[in-house]
Order: structure tokens, then sequence, then C-alpha cells
């Protein structure tokens, strides 16, 4: 395992109803940046791949989105933290290309940057689409709890997807992703 992708909100950070609008709206999940950092400390790349329809829907613009995520670094540098990229997509769900999850494109853009394989690579989110796009390309499925996680869980995941690992939180997550490699 050399790459590692996760969904954002909902996994690194709180996931509002109404959108990340704005960088003081970022607020970091319990343990997140902490998960982040003992990834990069095992030598193992991290990417996000999300879907930001505000972009889409009007609701703010490209500069908003890297200010965003300009403080999401920023708060994970605080616990010794870092993103080896950020891939979004910034269509609104009514007019979705091959990178809006649950489509794959997202996830191949990453695999292609760094030389990774799907098999290799698995994928952390809190959503059905997130299950199904990493599904498409054949990376290990793990769902988180947080954010919209618990909802997804109990609602049942597409078949498709399965097999789905089920963890609390992103750091029980990495727990588990690391576990694994030392197996």
């Amino acid at each position: 395992m050399k790459l590692v992708l996760l969904d954002r909100d909902g996994v690194l950070n709180v996931d509002r109803p109404d959108y990340v609008k704005n960088p003081g709206e970022l607020v970091m999940l319990p343990g997140s940046a902490a998960a982040v950092a003992r990834l990069n400390a095992a030598g193992i790349l991290v990417a996000v791949c999300t879907n930001q329809s505000p972009i889409g829907r009007g609701i703010f613009g490209e500069d908003m989105l890297a200010r965003i995520h300009a403080r999401l670094r920023d708060e994970l540098a605080r616990e010794g933290a870092r993103l080896d990229a950020i891939f979004h997509c910034p269509d609104a769900p009514g007019a979705p290309s091959r990178c809006r999850k649950p489509a794959p494109g997202m996830l191949e853009e990453a695999l292609r940057r760094f030389g990774a394989a799907a098999r290799e690579t698995p994928f952390v989110g809190d959503s059905a689409t997130d299950m199904l796009a990493a599904a498409a390309i054949g990376c290990p499925r793990h769902l988180v709890r947080t954010g919209h996680g618990a909802r997804t869980q109990g609602a049942g995941l597409p078949p498709e997807t399965l097999p789905v690992a089920i963890h609390e939180t992103l750091a029980d997550a990495v727990e588990a992703l690391l576990s694994a490699g030392r197996g």
C-alpha cells in the first residue's frame, strides 16, 4: 500500500448540511489529523477525492475552495500531517461528469498521478457514492461511521460495493490499514 484515498467532508472534517462555504466553517473531526499523520509517518501517500457541488451550484468559486483547502492543510499541519494531493469535482448533481462520485474519475486521476494500483489503494469515505466510486475501479472500500457513514451503513450498502470494511472513525480505519500491512 503506497497510497490511501480519502473523502473530505465527514471523514476529515465535519460535514455541514449547508456545505463548508468558507475557511471559518471547516471544523476537523477529532483524531482525523493525527490519523493522516500516522499514514504520513508510515511512508504512505494520502490524497483527498471530494465532490464540491457548491461550485457547480454557484454558492462559491474555485478561489474560495482553494482558501478552504489551505485551511484544511493548516489544520493538518498542526498535527504534523500533510496531504500529497487534493482532487475535487465541481459538478452539480444535475450535471455530473466522470469526475463526480459515484463515477470513479477522481480516483482514477489520483491513481495515475501516483502510479498506484487500484487493488492496493484503499478508499475511505462516509457515503454510498464513495463506496460505489471505489468499487467501480476495484479499490478496497472502507466506510467510516462519521459524517453520513452511520446512516449509510444503516440504509444498507449497495451489493456491488461489498465487501466494505466498517470503522467508527478515520483513526480506526488507519489503525486497521496499518495493522493489516504489518500482518
